[in-house]
């Protein structure tokens, strides 16, 4: 449970970050609405994207990765049209807006949950390591 809380607010984070820096990404609400826009956010990401990932396979490897950051478009708009439909005032100026706050949002939460350690993930010591002779 805690786990959840932890990335639904990391998320939340990561989408007031993007509403902050990307002109034409907009958010008029509470705290609170901004968390269930997170928690929309999160499901979106959790129902959809795997399936738009595993249908656009061979787009993702011919584009070598890039066409990941057009799902996290996707993702964001569905995000945002949710949001629209629940009434949770998150909006967006068009497309370019929603593309530089997916990547904001991505970026936002992968340095968030560098500096968060999770203690349920292996630590198995998979990264670099330097050894001075």
């Amino acid at each position: 449970m805690l786990r959840f809380l932890i990335r639904l607010v990391v998320n939340a984070v990561a989408i007031w970050a993007a509403v902050q820096l990307v002109p034409g990404l907009i958010y008029e609400g509470s705290t609170a609405s901004l968390l269930l826009v997170a928690l929309v956010f999160g499901v979106v990401n959790a129902l959809v994207r795997p399936l738009l990932l595993l249908l656009t396979c061979p787009f993702i490897i011919l584009t070598l990765g890039l066409f990941v950051l057009v799902i996290n478009t996707i993702m964001l708009s569905l995000t945002v049209w949710l949001s629209g439909i629940f009434d949770l005032g998150l909006t967006s100026t068009g497309f370019w807006a929603t593309f530089l706050g997916a990547i904001v949002i991505s970026i936002v939460s992968s340095i968030i949950n560098l500096l968060i350690k999770d203690d349920n993930e292996d630590d198995r010591g998979n990264g670099v390591v330097i050894i001075n002779q």
